[in-house]
C-alpha cells in the first residue's frame, strides 16, 4: 500500500488514477511515499525521508527544492503540455486585446455617464482613441518552443501571422513537432528585432531572468506588444514601463500583476489565469498521477525535471531493483558485481544519466537478498535503492 500526501486540492480525476486498493491518498499523511503538489511552497517545509517521488500538477517547479531532492535521489515529476491549450487560448486572447485595445475600450464605455443620444455621441466620439490593427501579416516572436510555444506558433500561423521562434534547448522530438513554417531565429536578439508581438514560454532560471531588459526593449520595433504568460521575472517590469511611457512599446499583457505594472494604462495584468481552467487542472493531475504511479510501481521515469527519461518493460516473473546514484565511474560495475556475488542473473537492465545523476533499472531472476541490497547501499555514490 503506497501512501500519497497532497499539499493542495488535486483534481479528483487525477486522484482517480491511483487505485484505492493500492494507494492511500490524504493531506495529513506523515510518512508518505510520494507528494502531489500544485502551488504549495515546499522550500519551507520538512520533506519526510520516506518520500520517493514528488509530482507537480503543472509545468513549473519553482516551488519545489529540486536540487535538494536530487541529492536525496528523489525524482521530481511535472506535467509539461497538460495546460498547453489553456495557456495558448489565453495568449491568443491577449494578442487580440493588445491589437484592438479591447480592455481600455471596455473600461471607457463602462465609465460613460451619458444616456440616450448623448451616450451614442460619446461612444462614436470616443472610439477613435481605441483604433487598433489586425493580426494577419504581423510577426510574432515565440521565445521557448515547448508544448505551449508550439501550440501558439501553430495558432498564429492559422491566423495568417508570420512566426519566428527561438529555443536553444529544443529537443529533437520538439523540433519534429514544430511547423516548418516557423522561422528559426539564431538568437533572442535577432528575434526581438523582427517581432511586432513577442511572447515568452520558458522557465524562470538565471539565464531567462529579465531576458527582456532595458537594452533589449530598444531592439523591438516601435509599437511592439509584449506578452508574458510564462513566469514573473522573465520581463523587466521597469524597463517595459519606461518603454510604454516613451511610446516605444504599444502594450504589455501579462499574467503577473505587480505594484510596478498593474495601474499603467497600457498594461493588462491578469491574475495568473494561464492554467486556470477545469480542463487544464484535470489534465495536469491525471498526467502527474500516472507518472508517480509508474515510478512507484515499476521504476519508470517519464517527464522528470531532474532524472533521466528511463522506461523499461518488465520481464514477466522477474524481480526489479532501482538504483539512483551520483554520475561517477564504476558504480554500475559495482552494482553488477553485487548481483553476481549474490548468485543473481541479470535478465534485463537499463542505465541512464542526466547531469550529476544516474539511474539504473535491473530485472533479475530471483528475489534479491537483503545482503545484496545492503552491499549496493553501502557503495559510495549510491543515493537510493528500491525493490519493485
Amino acid at each position: 500500500m503506497f501512501q500519497i500526501r497532497t499539499l493542495n486540492n488535486i483534481s479528483p480525476r487525477g486522484l482517480e488514477r491511483l487505485p484505492r486498493d493500492q494507494y492511500e491518498v490524504a493531506s495529513e499523511i506523515n510518512r508518505p511515499d510520494a507528494v502531489l503538489v500544485r502551488s504549495a511552497n515546499m522550500h519551507e517545509m520538512e520533506i519526510p525521508e520516506t518520500v520517493k517521488a514528488i509530482g507537480r500538477a503543472g509545468a513549473g517547479v519553482n516551488n519545489i527544492p529540486v536540487d535538494a531532492m536530487s541529492q536525496r535521489g528523489v525524482p521530481v515529476f511535472n506535467a509539461p503540455g497538460a495546460n498547453a491549450n489553456a495557456v495558448k487560448e489565453l495568449v491568443l486572447a491577449a494578442m487580440l486585446m493588445g491589437a484592438r485595445n479591447i480592455p481600455q475600450a471596455w473600461e471607457y464605455t463602462r465609465n460613460l455617464q451619458e444616456s440616450g443620444e448623448s451616450l451614442t455621441k460619446a461612444v462614436e466620439d470616443g472610439k477613435k482613441q481605441f483604433a487598433g490593427f489586425e493580426l494577419p501579416g504581423r510577426t510574432l516572436g515565440v521565445v521557448g518552443l515547448g508544448a505551449i510555444g508550439r501550440a501558439i506558433a501553430d495558432a498564429a500561423l492559422a491566423l495568417g501571422m508570420r512566426v519566428i521562434g527561438y529555443d536553444p534547448g529544443i529537443t529533437v522530438e520538439g523540433a519534429w513537432q514544430l511547423s516548418a513554417e516557423v522561422e528559426r531565429a539564431p538568437n533572442v536578439d535577432a528575434l526581438f528585432a523582427k517581432s511586432e508581438f513577442v511572447t515568452f514560454h520558458v522557465p524562470l532560471v538565471d539565464a531567462t531572468r529579465h531576458i527582456l531588459n532595458a537594452e533589449r526593449v530598444k531592439t523591438l520595433p516601435r509599437g511592439a506588444v509584449v506578452l508574458n504568460f510564462a513566469r514573473h521575472g522573465i520581463v523587466d517590469d521597469h524597463a517595459v514601463m519606461e518603454a510604454l511611457d516613451s511610446g516605444h512599446l504599444g502594450a504589455y499583457l501579462c499574467d503577473f500583476p505587480s505594484e510596478t505594472n498593474r495601474h499603467h494604462p497600457k498594461v493588462v495584468a491578469l491574475p495568473h489565469l494561464g492554467a486556470s481552467t477545469g480542463e487544464a487542472e484535470d489534465n495536469s493531475a491525471m498526467m502527474v498521477a500516472d507518472e508517480v504511479r509508474d515510478y512507484l510501481e515499476d521504476g519508470n521515469v517519464r517527464n522528470s525535471v531532474n532524472f533521466p527519461e528511463t522506461v523499461m518493460e518488465r520481464v514477466e516473473g522477474a524481480y526489479r531493483v532501482a538504483v539512483v546514484n551520483s554520475n561517477v565511474p564504476n558504480i554500475l560495475g559495482q552494482v553488477s558485481t553485487d548481483f553476481a556475488d549474490a548468485g543473481l542473473n541479470i535478465i534485463d537492465m537499463i542505465n541512464k544519466s542526466r547531469g550529476d545523476l544516474a539511474y539504473t533499472l535491473v530485472d533479475v531472476d530471483q528475489p534479491v537478498p537483503d545482503s545484496a541490497l545492503e552491499a549496493i547501499r553501502e557503495t559510495p555514490g549510491v543515493l537510493s535503492v528500491r525493490i519493485l
